[in-house]
């Protein structure tokens, strides 16, 4: 049976700003059948890396918050701290990040709390048993909430071909340990150059995983393989930049990775969640990078669904129906109907975490375009 996916576009006149129709979006789904009186509901949302512009506007953000105000429910605005060094690799950079980029109380009408906390380590182990991951770890203020919102802005990405709603939820609501289980199999290593042996990531280490090698002037950090427990906290505590993850997962086994952490966070909020995806200034890489390229194909439109993998096929569909920007990086494929995410990235076969989400049972690839 095809999923419903409820689209607006972008055109606006005196009658109708696009906010007010993100508004009819959103109550398309009755999102009064979905969320209780006093129910905390975590809107889970990209806030952007610094330098990045082509994230979810917080105004769009604003008009999810007071329809569920409405409802007397609680809506907060949430995301996870990142793995990589950034901008948002802990609670009081990706807070600042956050509010540098608009999304503030003020502005949204909702707090900001981060999920995974200060240092990305405040989690939740959900037992899986999927084919590779038998305990994800969620981030704690994701996995208790009541419901569920995750709005997300569709761009191309280096891995995944896309970045859509199944990458918000599997790679977006994992702690570090969580994002350090699904891009490697392997502890992190340490650039000896980099090292400055001050031994901070032997104190922070919960698995006492690491210990410094050498004499005094000339002593390195070493992290023992069969100790490491994979938390990635080494990561955020080297001052120095000189523990790395390893990027060793294939490609394939990576989107299965994210497609079964988005079901171990779905299996907590049956019935309770909303998906809206924003196919609007589709950059070509992922907004976790410090800038927005030219967008690959004009802005589409505004999707909502309660079906995650029906939404995705929906912006991909409607961004490869749609004709490429040769003002952008897009080399091929701009012609309307020709994959846009294989001309990017050419070795990447995108539909595959679609057919695996389909499989282990997040949702239908069939799917019913509604046009408000």
């Amino acid at each position: 049976m095809a999923s419903l996916v409820y689209m607006i576009d972008l055109s606006a006149s005196w009658k109708k700003s696009v906010p007010a129709k993100v508004t009819d979006l959103f109550n398309s789904l009755n999102p009064v059948d979905i969320f209780k009186q006093k129910d905390l509901v975590a809107i889970k949302i990209h806030f952007g890396e610094a330098g990045n512009t082509a994230h979810i506007r917080p105004q769009f953000v604003r008009q999810v918050v007071d329809i569920l105000k409405g409802l007397k429910a609680k809506p907060f605005l949430t995301d996870t701290n990142t793995l990589y060094v950034g901008s948002r690799i802990e609670a009081w950079s990706h807070l600042s990040t956050a509010f540098d980029n608009g999304f503030t109380r003020e502005v949204t009408g909702a707090p900001v709390i981060i999920a995974d906390g200060l240092r990305g380590n405040s989690d939740v182990e959900i037992p899986l048993n999927g084919a590779h991951i038998k305990n994800a770890y969620i981030g704690a203020d994701i996995h208790y909430a009541d419901g569920l919102v995750v709005m997300t802005h569709f761009k191309g990405h280096e891995l995944t071909g896309f970045g859509g709603t199944i990458k918000n939820l599997g790679m977006g609501c994992a702690s570090r340990k969580g994002k350090l289980d699904q891009h490697s199999n392997i502890s992190p290593k340490v650039n000896s150059k980099k090292c400055v042996g001050c031994g901070e990531c032997v104190i922070w280490c919960r698995g006492r995983a690491i210990s410094l090698i050498g004499e005094k002037k000339t002593r390195k950090a070493h992290i023992d393989p069969e100790r490491c427990v994979g938390c990635a906290e080494c990561i955020l505590t080297c001052r120095q930049g000189a523990i790395s993850i390893q990027w060793n997962e294939s490609i394939p086994t990576f989107m299965e990775k994210v497609a079964e952490y988005a079901k171990a966070v779905l299996g907590q909020k049956a019935g309770k969640s909303i998906f809206m995806t924003f196919v609007t200034d589709v950059s070509p890489l992922c907004d976790c990078n410090p800038f927005s390229d030219r967008s690959i194909v004009p802005s589409v439109g505004i999707l909502a669904s309660t079906d995650p993998v029906a939404i995705d096929q929906a912006a991909a569909d409607l961004v490869n129906q749609a004709p490429g920007n040769p003002m952008s990086n897009l080399e091929s494929g701009l012609e309307p109907g020709a994959d846009k995410f294989r001309a990017m990235f050419p070795s990447i076969d995108w539909e595959h975490q679609l057919d695996y989400a389909e499989n282990i049972g997040i949702g239908s690839r069939k799917y019913e375009l509604v046009k408000l």
